[in-house]
């Protein structure tokens, strides 16, 4: 993992964050880490077709149909 000073993660944040790779990056300030910054790893997509043959539609979902 990658270590990088406090006030050098300050100037060059924006470009550091568009670099990230999966190992992280750890900031330290006088050489004793204190932050980890690692890419945000979204779920979503495990849910994406998740329900897939497990819900029957019934009628037609284009039309608002009558709750009386």
């Amino acid at each position: 993992m990658k270590k990088i000073e406090a006030a050098k993660f300050k100037e060059q944040c924006l470009a550091l964050l568009d670099r990230l790779d999966a190992d992280g990056l750890i900031v330290t300030k006088r050489g004793q880490p204190v932050a980890r910054v690692v890419p945000y790893v979204s779920e979503d997509a495990e849910l994406i077709g998740s329900l897939r043959h497990k819900i029957e539609v019934k009628g037609d979902l284009m039309t608002t149909g009558s709750w009386r």
